[in-house]
């Protein structure tokens, strides 16, 4: 999930005034008539907040009297609507975490779905409204959960300006959490993988800690690529459980790049290839995103990654500007 991008409070009735001014005027307004403007927009939008927190504080008063719903010292309010395994990861705030969400606000109208999207949303759980942050610490991989949270842990007396959610709103949030990365689990796991599958039939691991797999290979003649070159390839991206977060095969088009300018394990790896040869490569953690992961989420920290790649062909780079 995006946190929305927040105006200040100034910010909102100036570009509000900017917008309200009359275009048949000469460009030119009095100060006590744009001082008037402001003010009249500034009343306006505090009387809006303050009918916002009055309704938000009486919705969620009556709601936490509803059977099951438990409220933290807080004020969030949950329900849990399905328990996971027992064994599930607990994030913590720290951790990245894989979820499913709708987002409605309090009447029902829907303002944001992964599940609508098609797609899980992949976060930091400490980059997220302090609502989110506390509620998906209380649950565990598996858990589905729905979340009653105030204002003052949401979007606060801002809202999104220009968005669907307006001042002192609060807001309701199906999550299923699907998966928690954390950097020390995934690094423990990532070892445990790599030791195991270096074992694996026709698994070659170089000096590195590169792993990988002749699938078929291409014409003897093909060229083999150095650092510097472009190489032109077809390839799938997936994590060690299988998942799969890139995939050329997916766009319909092969992906051509410069070595050089790509992960380590790409860099090294591709250069044991020639034209027309396929192989599947499993990159440590230290070769592929690190313990940082990727920056949009889909790789958590300290993730082993798998690829399949398929060699098309081998470029010279284009001269330097």
């Amino acid at each position: 999930m995006r946190r929305l991008l927040i105006m200040t409070a100034a910010a909102l009735v100036v570009a509000a005034c900017d917008r309200s001014a009359d275009p048949a005027d000469s460009g030119e307004e009095s100060p006590s008539e744009g001082e008037q403007s402001r003010a009249e927009l500034k009343a306006a939008f505090e009387k809006r907040a303050a009918e916002n927190l009055a309704a938000s504080d009486k919705f969620l008063t009556e709601n936490a009297e509803r059977e099951g719903v438990t409220v933290t010292a807080s004020g969030l309010q949950y329900i849990v609507l399905e328990e996971g395994p027992e064994d599930g990861a607990v994030p913590v705030s720290t951790d990245l975490v894989v979820v499913h969400y709708v987002g409605t606000l309090k009447d029902g109208v829907e303002f944001d779905s992964s599940r609508a999207r098609g797609a899980a949303a992949h976060f930091k759980l400490n980059g997220v409204i302090p609502g989110w942050t506390e509620g998906v610490q209380l649950m565990s991989e598996g858990d589905r959960y729905r979340f009653y949270i105030p204002p003052d842990l949401a979007y606060g007396q801002l809202g999104t300006p220009g968005g669907p959610i307006g001042p002192n709103e609060a807001l309701i949030f199906d999550v299923e959490l699907l998966q928690v990365k954390n950097p020390e689990k995934n690094l423990a796991d990532a070892n445990k993988f790599l030791a195991q599958n270096a074992n694996v039939d026709g698994v070659q691991t170089t000096a590195s800690g590169l792993q990988y797999q002749i699938m078929s290979e291409g014409p003897e003649d093909g060229a083999s690529p150095s650092a510097d070159n472009m190489v032109k390839v077809n390839y799938q991206g997936t994590l060690i459980n299988g998942t799969e977060f890139d995939s050329s095969y997916a766009r319909g088009e092969p992906a051509e790049f410069r070595l050089d300018g790509v992960i380590a394990g790409w860099t090294e790896g591709v250069q044991l290839m020639s034209e027309g040869d396929k192989f599947r490569f499993f990159v440590p953690p230290d070769l592929g995103y690190g313990e940082r992961g990727s920056r949009d989420g889909t790789i958590g920290p300290n993730e082993a990654l798998i690829f399949e790649v398929e060699l098309i062909e081998v470029k010279d780079a284009p001269p330097a500007p």
